[in-house]
């Protein structure tokens, strides 16, 4: 990756850990996870957000939403909105993961509008885009990553854009224990950074951190990180449990 974009480690717990679970996570990662590293955030379920901000309180780690509604307020039964999360110390929110996409029908459009309410707000979007196993096999990836990397910042300015993080994260390699290629991954993550610079220009899209995820391990995390476009890692599975976790957020301290 380049040395001018600082790599970012993110987990994403999805819906897992209670209250309880949650504080001894957060407890232990702030034990494990090196200083001086990269930076480091954990997005617990909503129920957990507020303990873990309590263990997690002025250490390196960050935390965020996995996911947010565009309204300020109002009467949207089960959303959190942007301030919600703010109010509780969060910093990031991720926008857009596949998850959401799939099994509850989120559009490109949802996706811009939650992004764009995210940086008002002054939340960091982790913007997930990836094609399925279907679409990899007609060979659409990059027709398709295109699409919704043009589609999630439609009408944008360079200076948005310049504020927000990617996530290349190929449907078929989550949470089946496929790894896409590091190759193949950094080739898609370029393919990314080539879309942000005919959107903005080419040096807002140099400093656009573009993240890998899909079954990332402690044993593959330092050849990714080695490839010139790939900034930084989306965790699902192996963020649950601290001691591989950390062994990600600290592959530098590993590598040397």
């Amino acid at each position: 990756m380049s040395t001018a974009r600082r790599p970012l480690i993110a987990g994403n717990w999805k819906m897992h850990k209670t209250v309880a679970e949650a504080r001894q996570l957060a407890n232990a990662l702030r034990a494990k996870v090196a200083a001086g590293g990269p930076e480091v955030v954990v997005c617990p379920p909503a129920t957990a957000l507020f303990a873990v901000a309590e263990e997690l309180k002025g250490s390196a780690i960050a935390w965020g939403g996995q996911n947010m509604d565009w309204h300020a307020k109002g009467a949207f039964t089960g959303e959190i909105a942007p301030g919600m999360l703010t109010d509780l110390g969060c910093t990031f929110v991720i926008v857009g993961h596949s998850e959401r996409r799939t099994l509850f029908g989120e559009t490109d459009e949802a996706v811009c509008q939650k992004a764009e309410a995210a940086l008002a707000n002054g939340l960091t979007p982790i913007i997930c885009v990836g094609e399925t196993l279907e679409q990899r096999e007609a060979a659409l990836t990059d027709n398709v990553v295109i699409v919704q990397v043009q589609r999630a910042l439609h009408g944008w300015t360079a200076e948005q854009v310049a504020k927000v993080v990617f996530a290349y994260e190929p449907v078929w390699a989550i949470g089946t224990g496929k790894t896409c290629e590091s190759q193949e991954a950094d080739r898609v993550c370029g393919l990314i950074r080539d879309t942000l610079a005919r959107l903005a220009d080419q040096a807002t899209a140099d400093g656009v951190r573009i993240l890998y995820g899909g079954s990332v391990k402690p044993e593959t995390i330092a050849e990714q990180m080695a490839k010139p476009h790939v900034d930084g890692a989306l965790v699902g599975g192996a963020c649950l449990e601290a001691d591989s976790f950390a062994a990600i957020a600290n592959y530098q301290a590993v590598a040397r």
